[in-house]
């Protein structure tokens, strides 16, 4: 007889340049093998998103990254729902041609996934955003009409859009070096920071599931492309697996709340790289005394448990395989500790 399952968190912070899910959907198979382990796992778009590729889960929720942290603070809870009926926000910054390919990815999955999807609906003002790095290395950006963005939002909502497919322009230098390293996997995607300036706003103005994928021309052929990126070379758009995440997103809900509801209290362990344990999820999660499970995946950041003073009571692992291994232990309530050698001697008090 299976246990049941144990809600568990995995976080891969977006635009910091992890190994392991700073890339095109790279991290999915992790997940999906965190998901065998826990049974349920709650995790954010940029651990799903594979562009033109995805993996639909009962087991796994797509929860957006702003959502997350409500989540985990304790504000909201996630209630499961069979399907989402997703609007469609485009940029009127986007080209004629470009939005119809957005489209057409929307139709695509309506007659091939049986998605619901609609209306449409455009920004009445382009939403111009711009780029950045941080000292860090952190990709970021700006929008120079985020109030376009939430107007826009607002009218889907109100037609009775229960998620939101956000598509926005973005810039783009095909030439730029930091566009060329990451195609070979060594760089930080530019994008990514955007976009979650973008998911965040909507999710923190409506509280309902939004996620976005940029408007971007394709690109040339490269030979010597990183296999991590190739998801993002497949097709004219980034939308398929957007759609097909928030098509099941659970509700994001504050009060009253109902049998079946998921909430923090309920987590039994949260996964993480090791180098960015600085999230509000993450703090939230140590107060509550969840147990952490670091994971060894290089990126930009170095907010270790020694920098943040946790030395003591960290389960560390060297893989998302080890991981799934502790997560599975805790699961079936065996004590991690009891899985190495040498076995510590009991303290005994005076």
């Amino acid at each position: 007889m299976s246990s049941a399952p144990m809600p568990t968190l995995m976080l891969v912070p977006t635009g910091i340049g992890c190994d392991i899910g700073g890339f095109a959907g790279d991290a999915l198979p992790s997940a999906r093998l965190l998901a065998a382990a826990s049974g349920c796992l709650i995790t954010h778009p940029n651990v799903m998103n594979g562009a033109s590729l995805y993996w639909s889960d009962s087991r796994v929720l797509y929860v957006e990254g702003y959502g997350l942290d409500r989540f985990a603070v304790g504000d909201w809870a996630l209630r499961p729902v069979r399907r989402q009926r997703i609007g469609l926000l485009l940029d009127a910054g986007i080209e004629p041609e470009l939005a119809q390919r957005q489209i057409q990815v929307a139709e695509g999955c309506r007659a091939s996934l049986g998605l619901e999807i609609g209306p449409v609906v455009s920004t009445d003002a382009p939403l111009e955003v711009t780029l950045e790095c941080g000292a860090s290395g952190a990709s970021w950006g700006r929008l120079g009409c985020p109030d376009a963005l939430l107007r826009a939002g607002e009218r889907l909502k109100q037609a009775g859009a229960t998620a939101i497919a956000v598509v926005a322009r973005f810039p783009e230098d095909p030439e730029s070096d930091a566009l060329a390293a990451y195609r070979q996997g060594s760089g930080v995607d530019a994008l990514a920071g955007a976009e979650a300036v973008i998911s965040h706003l909507l999710v923190q103005h409506l509280q309902i599931p939004c996620a976005h994928a940029p408007a971007l021309d394709p690109l040339p052929l490269d030979p010597q492309l990183d296999p991590r990126a190739a998801g993002e070379e497949l097709g004219y758009t980034f939308l398929a697996c957007v759609l097909v995440g928030l098509s099941r997103a659970p509700d994001l809900v504050s009060a009253p709340r109902q049998p079946g509801d998921l909430d923090a209290t309920q987590l039994g362990a949260v996964v993480v790289p090791a180098g960015a344990l600085g999230g509000e999820a993450v703090l939230a999660c140590l107060e509550r005394n969840v147990p952490l499970i670091t994971v060894e995946n290089p990126a930009v950041l170095s907010v270790t448990a020694d920098a943040l003073g946790l030395s003591q009571g960290v389960l560390q692992a060297s893989s998302y395989s080890e991981a799934a291994g502790l997560v599975l232990a805790l699961r079936e309530g065996l004590s991690p500790a009891s899985l190495g050698r040498p076995l510590p001697a009991l303290q005994r008090l005076d």
